[in-house]
Formats: C-alpha cells, structure tokens, sequence
C-alpha cells in the first residue's frame, strides 16, 4: 500500500454547501461522495478521523434568493440546512458532525479569527468609492447591480462578472449599472473595507504548494495559473445586511463604523470547518479536542471541494492560517470537475438536475437505493476531467455489476452453503492451484484497494473492489461446483470454502461505497466484531481493513438458517428509468418552455449591409493548437490558433460550455482583422465565430480548410 505521511490523527473536511437549495448528484460527485468513501477505508483501517462538513448560510446568494422570493434569510437557511442535513443523513454521509455557519460558534470563532489576524496587521484597510442605492439605502454587492459590460457591451452584465463574455468585473466598472433591488440608479459612496493582501504572501504560498508535488494536476494547474498572474489583495468585508458581523472592537481600532458591515463568505465559510470541529468535541465532552485536530503538527488535513473552489482552498484559506498562525496546514486538496447530466451541462435553473432528496423519494422502495446510488456516482466521479452521469449508465452499473456480478457472486456461494454445508463453512483440504489462486487475489485486494483510496484514485479503488466480486464468479464457474458435489465432494467443499472467505472480505472492502449491503452481507456471514466506517467506538480487536485479506470465517461457522437467500441486489427495470429520464425531460420543457424548431427564441435578422462592409472582415481558417483556462475568468478560454500565416492568441468566452480538451485541435474560422483587446491580462488577437443556438449554447464554426485560407 502506498504509504501515508506520518500522522496521529485525520481532519476530513468537504465543501460547505450553500443553504440555498437542495442537493443534487453534482454537488455528490465533487466533494461528498469521495470524500466519505475516503474517511470510511480510513476508519476500517483504524485511524483517528473527525470528519466535518455543514451548511454554509451567509452568502449573498441567501440574501438575493430571500429578496427574490419575499422571504428572510432565516426562513431560507431553515427551510434548507435540515433538508440537506437530512438528504446527506440518508445517503450514508459518515459525518463526525454537520454544523452550519449561522450558529453562535461559528459567529464567534469567525469574529475571533477577524479579530487576530488585524491585531497581527494581517489586513490592509482601503477607502475607495462603492455604488449605493439610495432608494434600498444600502452599498451594492457584486450581483446585486447590473450594466453593460465594458469588455463586450453586453447589456445584463452582473457586477461581479459578464456572464456574455466571461470578464471578471467590479461594480464601478460597469457602465449605465442600475440595482437590481429598486431598479434605481445608484450613486457612488466612499466606504473602507478590509482587504487580506494575498500578494505579500505569494512567495511563502509558491513554497508550501512546491511541496506538494503530489496533489492533483487539475489543482496545481489552476494555483499555478494564479501564480503567473501575481496574487493580488482581496477584499473579505462588504457592506450588505446579511453575514457574520465585523467586530464592533476591531472597527472602532481603525475609527470606523462597524454597524451594516459583514464578513465577506469566502472568509467566514473556511472557518465554518473550525466551528463544526469546535461543535464536535463539545458533543465529545472535551472541548479542547478540536485543538488537536487544528492546531498539532501531526494531524494530517484533506479537504474535499470542487474544481470552482480551488483558489479558496489552495489560496485564500491557507493565507488566513498562515497569518493567524497555530493552525495545520492542508495536506491535499484533492479537487474534482464538474459532472454532467445526460450529456448536458447539470442546470439548476433548468430543472436540468438529479436532486438527492427525490431520487431518494423515488427509489425508497428498491433494495439499498443509498448504496445504488453511491456506487453508480462513485464509478463515474470527474477525477480527472468533466464526466457523465445518465440514467441508462446507473441501470447499467446497477443490473450488469452489482446485480449480476457482486449480488450473483453472493448469492451463488450462500445458497450453495445452505444446501449443501447445512448452512456452514465447509472444511478447505488440498487446495487446488485454482483455490490457492483466488485466496492469493483475496490477500492482494486490501492493499491494491487501499493504495487507490489514498492516492485519490477513488473510482480505481470501487474498480478494484469489483474486479475481486468479477474473480470470484469466475473461480466460481471455472470450479463447478455443482458438477464436483457429486463427482467430488471436497473440491466442492472447497470451492464454498473459499468463495465464503471471499464474500467475507467484499463485505469489508465494499463497505465504503455500499455501506447498507455490506452490512447486510456481514450479518448473512455472522461475521461480527468488525471495525465500524462509522464514527462509533471499536473494540481492540475489532476486525479491520487490513484483515480482509485474510479467511475470517473458521470451518464450521454458520453462515445462515431459513429458505434460499434473498439476492442482495434487484435489478431496476426500464419503466423505473424511463420515468426518470421523463421527469427530466418534462421539468426542462416547463422551464424552457418546450421551445420547438420552429418556434424557438431566435435574435432578429440584423439591418442589411453592403458587400465592401462583409469584404473588410478578414476571415481566417484556423486549428486550436492550445487551450487553457483564464484565471479570474470562469467563462474564458485562451487559445493558441495556427492561422497559417502566424499563429494568434484569441480568447474565448466558451470555458463553461467546453473544456480545454475538447476545444484542441478545432478547425475554427477567425475574424484576423479585429483590433486586440486586452482582458485579464491577455491580449486577445481576434476572435474564434461561434454560433449561439436559442438556449445559449455555443457550437464552434468550423471550416475544413488549410490554415490561413480566407473564408469568403
């Protein structure tokens, strides 16, 4: 097994979900599945694990949904907070404790943590001018003030970004900027903020991250592209009504107000982790403990996140440690892209979407639906790029693996037992070369599994885990059993022998991905005194991860008593999926209206030009040579394009519709001729044509031509 840095204990964290909305298989297949998968091997290993999440509730996005809908922030945490606590509860989530951020302790720990770190001049004050609406009588937030974008012209930009060409923009920068609250014009406003100056910590950031050239690709690459740009200062106050208040103390340091100023979320929402460990051990009854876990150096810290809140986790949260000092930093971030849906783009405001909690609802009279569902996703996770999640792969992965393989396995090997071993394990005598074979595999398992987990190649650890049920139906059919019953009865014997020692292993090792089976499957065994996945006491000699490779059940064990076993796994039939593949489409109809091709929301006809206004555009063919995301940009691509003559750098606001790999080797068609702009510190050289279909997506224009040909 690969080895783990030295450590005396394990902090698990996974990203702080908005309390906004409910959770859906995008949220599972970023952060909480692999996550939870990880810290349940870690527990049947032995280690000392706290594992912390909760519901992060001081984001704008509360404040704007709560306006949208009439309703207070406090009614829209509670209404969503206990249901994703709940949904998460139901799948399986092995949380140590779920807090969220509007506790008291949460209030307080972010307070104090302000607090220290402007005692220790880790902050840089800035007065600037801000818009503020006079009718709402209150500072506007990036999102809640609309423009026309300077970058583009786009006339719906947000203060905060262009959601037409990907720019990353402030309020001020917008022109014609109106509010979003009352529609009124807003006026510019002096107002003092905090800023954490990132800049001055980019060279002890470039160390710590040098250190680690182990973690992901995704996420050096991203940190790295941030580092070539140059960190600069980030303000983490803001003037908004909703979020955990600055200090009165540490206001009145400065001379300044501290009523209607809030820390910003992306600074309190990290430290949510500390709450919720602080929460934790005064459950415990020891609340110091969570020191231990935060503040010694031989904790090891692994946070769960997405791809979109790597900056945070890489950049921002452990420049905040770093100047408050005492505290562990990060060990990995093992960071996931984003999932798909049906080979679209998941779409909350779409209905475009697998929420948890219906999925539950819908699937709560199959089998161990939570375990389905967890091994369907955790075959599928985006490790390493954007994956797919469809309905017809999750019927796939449930019938043809977990059904015909794992399921078949076991219920082939228990029902032999019972019928033929008076529901016993029978006694294993000469071993064939083919039984000696399949427990050599069974010993290999534990370690070829385990060093997948650690290294974060999860949906090689569940592969894994599989191929050992896989090697089991095959012993199975290579032994024939129900041929050597008659013709010889101990090579039967030890076939069931050792494909019960198998089975006993699978309900271990498959543990972490189908917690509610392998219980089921342990207690059909009567293999007891195994080590929990769950945070509960264990005793001593509790059974763990490192035994399964090992025979756990003695000759004459008994296994079960009754009828023929029930099959672990039923398999969904194709109503079951179609009816879900039909929610999926109806909800999106709704949403969208069910625009036809006939009738759908296409941009007039522009005014007629004259031939010489077409001839001075210079129309290229060209080939994407390169491409990579633009930091601060979450919609920007830049591109390399051969144009024959030279090649250009063009940037391109594709980058949430296409990744970088699907963009290389495009024959595109360029406009040459355009002036360059600069944006995000690229000049852009052109511009690649897209055609915008009437739901917003982008298709490439694309001319099978030698680079250079003009396009006329």
């Amino acid at each position: 097994m690969a080895d783990s840095p030295a450590f005396e204990r394990l902090l698990v964290t996974a990203a702080l979900p908005y309390a906004n909305g409910p959770i859906h298989i995008g949220h599972l297949a970023g952060a909480y599945l692999p996550a939870d998968l990880f810290v349940r091997y870690q527990r049947l290993k032995g280690e000392d694990v706290a594992f912390i999440c909760g519901s992060d509730e001081m984001g704008v996005a509360i404040l704007m949904r709560a306006i949208r809908e009439d309703r207070t922030p406090e009614d829209i945490i509670d209404t969503y907070h206990p249901q994703i606590r709940d949904s998460f509860e139901r799948l399986g989530m092995s949380f140590d404790h779920y807090g969220r951020t509007s506790s008291e302790t949460h209030v307080e720990t972010t307070q104090d943590f302000f607090r220290v770190l402007d005692e220790n001049d880790g902050f840089d004050l800035s007065t600037d001018e801000q818009l503020y609406d006079p009718e709402a009588e209150m500072f506007l937030a990036d999102r809640f003030v609309v423009g026309t974008c300077p970058v583009c012209g786009y006339e719906e930009a947000y203060g905060d970004q262009c959601e037409q060409c990907g720019s990353s923009l402030s309020p001020t920068e917008l022109e014609t900027p109106q509010s979003t609250l009352t529609d009124a014009t807003p006026e510019l406003k002096e107002t003092t903020h905090w800023h954490l100056p990132l800049g001055e910590l980019q060279a002890q950031l470039e160390d710590w991250i040098g250190a680690h050239p182990e973690w992901k690709n995704n996420v050096l690459g991203q940190i790295q592209s941030w580092f070539d740009e140059g960190l600069k200062g980030r303000a983490i106050t803001r003037d908004v009504p909703w979020g955990v208040p600055v200090p009165e103390d540490v206001a009145e340091r400065h001379g300044l107000e501290a009523e209607g100023k809030v820390i910003y979320v992306w600074f309190d929402a990290p430290i949510g982790y500390i709450s919720a460990t602080k929460e934790w051990a005064e459950a415990q009854g020891d609340p110091e403990k969570w020191t231990d876990y935060w503040q010694e150096d031989d904790t090891r810290l692994v946070h769960f996140i997405g791809k979109d809140n790597i900056v945070f986790h890489c950049l921002m949260f452990p420049s905040m440690l770093m100047e408050h000092g005492n505290y562990v930093l990060p060990d990995n971030v093992p960071a996931n892209e984003f999932l798909n849906l049906e080979g679209e783009k998941l779409s909350t405001s779409r209905g475009w979407a697998v929420w948890l909690h219906e999925y539950l609802d819908d699937f709560a009279d199959e089998r161990h639906a939570p375990d389905l569902l967890r091994y369907a996703l955790a075959t599928t996770l985006p490790e390493t790029k954007d994956a797919d999640f469809s309905w017809d792969g999750f019927q796939q992965h449930v019938n043809g693996e977990l059904a015909n393989v794992f399921g078949n396995f076991v219920h082939r090997t228990l029902t032999f037992a019972q019928r033929y071993f008076d529901g016993t394990v029978p006694s294993l005598q000469d071993p064939s070369e083919a039984d000696r074979a399949m427990l050599d595999r069974m010993a290999e398992a534990p370690d070829t599994i385990g060093t997948a987990y650690e290294e974060h190649r999860t949906r090689d650890a569940v592969f894994e885990t599989m191929a050992l049920a896989r090697r089991g139906n095959k012993y199975f059919n290579e032994t024939e059993p129900w041929h050597t019953n008659e013709s010889d009865p101990q090579a039967c014997a030890n076939t069931i022998h050792v494909s019960l020692q198998v089975c006993a292993a699978l309900s271990i090792l498959f543990e972490p991905v189908v917690p509610s089976a392998a219980a089921e499957l342990r207690e059909r065994l009567g293999l007891e005194n195994v080590r929990t996945s769950t945070p509960d006491d264990n005793p001593a000699d509790a059974v763990g991860w490192a035994d399964a490779g090992t025979p756990l059940l003695p000759t004459g064990h008994p296994i079960l008593s009754g009828p023929d076993p029930e099959p672990l796994f039923k398999k969904i039939d194709d109503d079951t999926i179609e009816a879900q593949i039909e929610k999926l489409r109806e909800r999106a109809a709704e949403r969208d209206s069910d625009p036809s091709p006939t009738d759908m929301d296409y941009d007039e006809l522009k005014d007629n030009i004259s031939f010489d206004d077409f001839t001075n555009l210079d129309l290229r063919a060209g080939t994407v040579t390169a491409a990579e995301p633009v930091p601060d940009a979450d919609k920007l691509l830049r591109l390399d394009v051969d144009i024959g003559v030279e090649e250009r750098q063009i940037l391109a606001g594709v980058a949430e519709q296409m990744s970088p790999d699907e963009v290389v080797g495009l024959e595109v068609v360029v406009v040459a001729n355009m002036a360059p702009k600069e944006m995000f510190g690229f000049e852009s050289e052109g511009m690649v044509l897209m055609a915008e279909e009437p739901d917003g997506t982008f298709v490439p224009v694309t001319a099978a031509a030698e680079n250079g040909s003009v396009v006329r």
